[in-house]
């Protein structure tokens, strides 16, 4: 079971990272949280691993501490919330938020993460809190934007998939994204699903 990885990142999107350990690419899907910390492509990178095995398949899940892979493996463990939607909620608020919004039984701002209805938000309330009290959780560190890859259709259609990959349909990213979109050289790519996930909610 991999639980850890350490390597040079050779590739990144805001859905998933591919990383390099001794000339063996490991694909690894993150949230947004964690794609706004990671380094340039090249860089070293080390990625806190959940191993999600099946019968006919198997995925990494990466995270750049250990707090965000231990909220994700409370997550995945609440009925009818797999993978995609921990990854969702933990894309849609921070460690920090999702635990104030839980401790405080915040169901109206649990429910405005695509996936999460006002039943699945309360069974998040009720059954996190306990599980949650029992985490020493970091504050949140703020940490520098890394530059979108390239401007155009191309930036785009990247920030369009992180949104449809985090439960909203198309036509709505593509609605957002062209209300946030800067007219800008080389507008960042974190940026503008930031704003587009502010305008969506």
């Amino acid at each position: 079971m991999i639980a850890h990885l350490s390597g040079r990142l050779t590739q990144k999107s805001p859905i998933s990272v591919v990383v390099d350990v001794q000339g063996v690419g490991y694909q690894v899907f993150i949230p947004l949280t964690a794609y706004y910390q990671l380094p340039e492509c090249g860089s070293p990178i080390s990625l806190h691993i959940h191993t999600r095995l099946r019968e006919d398949s198997l995925k990494l899940f990466g995270f750049v501490n250990d707090a965000d892979k231990q909220i994700f493996e409370l997550l995945i463990r609440i009925n009818k919330v797999g993978p995609k939607l921990a990854i969702a909620i933990l894309s849609g608020m921070s460690a920090k938020d999702l635990t104030q919004a839980v401790f405080n039984h915040d169901i109206s701002t649990l429910s405005t993460i695509p996936g999460v209805g006002r039943k699945t938000a309360e069974r998040l309330a009720l059954e996190l809190k306990d599980k949650l009290s029992e985490m020493s959780l970091e504050p949140e560190t703020a940490s520098a934007g890394a530059p979108g890859s390239a401007p155009g259709n191309g930036l785009r259609d990247d920030a369009v998939s992180a949104l449809v990959n985090l439960g909203y349909k198309k036509a709505q990213a593509e609605q957002a994204l062209k209300k946030v979109w800067r007219d800008e050289p080389k507008p960042l790519l974190e940026d503008l699903i930031r704003d587009s996930l502010n305008c969506l909610s």
